[in-house]
């Protein structure tokens, strides 16, 4: 059988040509997007370690397919959370694929990436007490553990140059970390589009000032919220949301340090957070823009209550290991007589609203109206009309002395045995 010519089709292969461009897909159209696109920000922070940022932004498409390439987003974004979405055409715009970019801009990597390109080398010459710059265009062959050129016909290593420049940024190389969407667009001109992601590195918790009257019977609180920002990036004039509540994720997150409260903080602004409900949550919003700074901690005023009925409590606790570790009379002990304060979320005691999870610190003035530091706790999340209880600290002049008066061995594995509690207060007043 006589062999077949193939034939090609200039506009068939032409058609092939746009279609299998370089990267796989249809050639398009690229449009880069800055802080100078952004319209609107908000951003929503948990108690565990992320937050969801929502970044609008006011663009100019062309219609076919774009590639997007959105920037200034935070560095510790988590890929499979992001979402874009227009606001203005919804059903125009369509999400083909989306890619993180964070293979970051630095010397090396540029190197890197000059591999087998040529860049000019610029040395400086001292000749007759003047310093001149000596150009030399080398091609770079290799950059690994330093690199090798090709200088004319010669191969050259540990070729020394006071700095190199570099004619271009080559591709898939950014001075930011970078979201590359590519989309297909039904509706030219300006739209405005949604993109909303989760950030790692991001958390809040908040922070109480408890001042205690002298006569420990009523006390002025403060609260505060802490913010603490390390997600990689700045979030200017953002509508700040604030979450409480133990939200599941699949990963565990990680827990970032609480900040110390300062004591001249103790005197809070007016309240600035609205409250309200949401799902198991509890969803607290700033009344105001705010700036996120990237590697700052913020303290924005909470709460500010004053006459709030507080009881001192002394405690002892009955070690559970004086049962399991049974043995015979002998010499007393001394257990650690905690010193608790007592209050309650009510209305009616000047508070009566959710408490998020933080630290309390209390402190009190002392004969010369100094105030002084005297002990801290940790609550948890606390509802209106619960009894918050803080240990905070053991007390100096009360002892509590545990001797044991019998023993008896009843059968396997019972035992019967008695205590003495003897308890002295070497206070000049009762106490309770």
């Amino acid at each position: 059988m006589p062999a077949r010519k193939a034939r090609c089709c200039p506009v068939l292969a032409l058609a092939l040509a746009v279609l299998f461009a370089p990267g796989g897909r249809a050639a398009q159209n690229t449009e880069s997007s800055t802080l100078a696109d952004q319209k609107d920000l908000a951003v929503t922070v948990y108690n565990s370690n992320i937050a969801l940022v929502r970044d609008v932004r006011r663009l100019r498409l062309p219609t076919g397919a774009v590639d997007l390439r959105f920037m200034d987003i935070a560095a510790k974004v988590n890929p499979a959370t992001v979402h874009i979405v227009s606001l203005t055409a919804p059903k125009e715009l369509t999400v083909l694929e989306q890619n993180y970019e964070y293979d970051l801009l630095n010397p090396q990597k540029l190197l890197d990436k000059y591999v087998g390109k040529e860049v000019t080398l610029v040395r400086l010459r001292t000749e007759n007490n003047s310093t001149k710059e000596e150009y030399v265009k080398a091609a770079l062959l290799a950059n690994n553990e330093g690199p090798v050129w090709r200088v004319g016909n010669e191969i050259v290593t540990g070729m020394g140059s006071d700095r190199l420049v570099f004619p271009d940024l080559p591709e898939n190389l950014y001075s930011k970390p970078t979201l590359v969407w590519l989309l297909e667009n039904e509706r030219a001109g300006e739209q405005t589009v949604e993109a909303s992601y989760l950030t790692g590195d991001m958390n809040w918790n908040a922070d109480y000032v408890l001042t205690v009257a002298s006569d420990q019977k009523v006390a002025d609180l403060n609260g505060w919220v802490t913010i603490v920002n390390n997600s990689g990036t700045a979030f200017k004039n953002a509508q700040l949301q604030l979450v409480a509540g133990e939200v599941h994720r699949v990963e565990q997150p990680v827990s970032v340090e609480s900040m110390g409260m300062a004591r001249n903080m103790a005197k809070a602004e007016r309240p600035q957070f609205a409250q309200e409900a949401i799902s198991e949550y509890h969803l607290y919003t700033l009344g105001r823009r705010t700036n996120l700074q990237n590697n700052e901690t913020k303290q924005i005023s909470l709460l500010s209550s004053t006459g709030v009925q507080i009881k001192k409590h002394l405690e002892v606790d009955g070690q559970s290991y004086y049962y399991r570790n049974p043995q015979r009379p002998g010499a007393p002990f001394k257990d650690p007589v905690q010193v608790h304060l007592k209050f309650k979320n009510s209305e009616a005691n000047s508070l009566g609203q959710l408490l998020p999870a933080g630290t309390v610190r209390v402190y009190q003035g002392d004969s010369k109206g100094r105030v002084q530091f005297i002990g801290e706790d940790h609550i948890s999340h606390t509802p209106k009309d619960e009894t918050l209880d803080l240990h905070i600290g053991n007390a100096f002049d009360v002892v509590e002395e545990r001797k044991q008066t019998d023993y008896k061995i009843l059968a396997h594995d019972t035992y019967e045995m008695a205590y003495q509690i003897t308890l002295r207060s070497h206070k000049p007043d009762a106490i309770t």
